[in-house]
């Protein structure tokens, strides 16, 4: 039985042809240098970088999406397209077989009705073909003007979207330059911090070398948390006692720059978090890994050098390769929760820093040219890994995700 209407758009296919139009995007020297004028003019401080960062994260975000969508546009006219086309091809045959009848009868035209009696049935059965074809013929070739119509309004439609989806492509490109030399800029405010930050560092490594699994390095890393917590409030009631012992004024604790003070409960986030970073989900909590196992966590697929920002507020536990998990950062979101993110190539923060929901903290590869992947594509798309975890046990991460997120719109 003959197929009916277009096969469904592979997305990864889809996503591999953005890929390909991303790679031949480039930030104009410009740009670069008025970004740079920007930023060497804002107040050098982590607050005011901090409030730019979660800012530009939030515009990449958002052309991120309208990429997607827009792609998502194009791959509906894409449909379209292939639809008419097929519909112009299925009645190719039958329009054929009316211009041949009407071409043959126009070489032997019927006799004339009064020569022979026996050529009044010829003349008659032709007149009967005749009333029969020509009005099909009038139908189909309505239809088919109809169709080309519409086929020239798609393809039409097709060449603006896209051209919509450079310009979204290349204002992310400038966004992306943007973030760039933020963190570069905050890195350079980090001097002070340094040395605490690499002790933080070199303390997680040693936590991940020991451990034999992702439960075992979150919980060393929450007693090891708790100890650095206990050792400072320790040293602050001291110092308030010594500052009683002076008949000083107390002055209140300076908090480190960008801890966070206030943060509402993880549990209560439900239906308010976005995805770490612009994608779909490929595969979700619960699901075959595609190795046997079970997933822990969601995998979701996204673009090539997408910028990933914190889900929500929390401290940095650890950032850095752990086993298979590639580069794996760990934030504890307080109550008891944590967020797990592998997959990136690039992470920004540091063990022992504090990040705000929406700052970003890592950026994803490239396309990989060579995919083990089941789709066979050329191109196999960067995938993010996202576990939530409550008291060291992975718990579904669906109903924490906003509405866009989860699909429910």
């Amino acid at each position: 039985m003959a197929q009916v209407g277009p096969p469904l758009p592979d997305p990864d296919r889809t996503r591999s042809e953005l890929e390909a139009v991303a790679r031949d995007i480039q930030v104009s020297a410009d740009r670069r240098e008025k970004l740079s004028a920007e930023i060497a003019q804002m107040k050098k401080d982590y607050a005011s970088i901090t409030a730019a960062l979660i800012q530009s994260a939030k515009t990449e975000r958002k052309l991120a999406q309208d990429i997607e969508d827009i792609a998502g546009k194009v791959d509906g006219l894409k449909e379209q397209e292939s639809g008419i086309r097929n519909s112009l091809t299925l009645r190719r045959g039958v329009l054929a077989e009316v211009l041949g009848a009407l071409q043959r009868m126009g070489l032997n035209p019927p006799p004339a009705i009064l020569v022979k009696p026996e050529d009044a049935l010829s003349s008659v059965r032709s007149a009967i073909l005749l009333g029969a074809v020509v009005p099909e013929l009038r139908s189909e070739t309505e239809i088919l003007m109809a169709d080309l119509k519409e086929l020239t309004r798609v393809v039409t439609s097709i060449e603006a979207e896209r051209d919509r989806l450079k310009t979204a492509m290349t204002a992310q490109a400038g966004e992306k330059e943007r973030l760039d030399l933020l963190l570069a800029a905050k890195e350079r405010l980090r001097g002070e911090s340094e040395t605490a930050l690499a002790e933080e560092t070199k303390k997680a490594a040693e936590l991940a070398a020991r451990s034999e699994s992702l439960k075992d390095l979150i919980a060393a890393l929450d007693k090891q948390a708790a100890r650095k917590a206990a050792t400072a409030e320790v040293e602050r009631k001291a110092a308030e006692a010594a500052a009683g012992k002076a008949k000083g004024p107390v002055v209140p604790e300076v908090p480190e720059a960008n801890q966070l003070v206030a943060s509402a409960p993880f549990s209560v986030l439900q239906g308010q978090i976005a995805l770490p970073v612009t994608g779909r989900i490929k595969r979700r909590f619960g699901a075959d890994d595609g190795s046997g196992g079970t997933m822990y966590g969601d995998m979701v697929a996204t673009q090539s050098g997408a910028i990933v920002t914190a889900p929500a507020d929390g401290s940095v536990l650890y950032a850095g390769p752990f086993r298979s998990y590639g580069q794996l950062l760990i934030l504890n979101a307080g109550d008891g929760y944590h967020v797990v993110l592998a997959g990136m190539s690039r992470i920004s923060v540091a063990p022992g820093q504090s990040v705000l929901a929406g700052e970003p903290i890592g950026a994803m590869g490239e396309a990989r040219v060579a995919s083990t992947s089941a789709s066979g594509n050329a191109n196999a798309t960067p995938e993010l890994y996202v576990e939530f975890r409550k008291d060291g046990k992975p718990v579904d991460p669906a109903p924490w995700w906003a509405d866009r997120t989860s699909g429910r719109t």
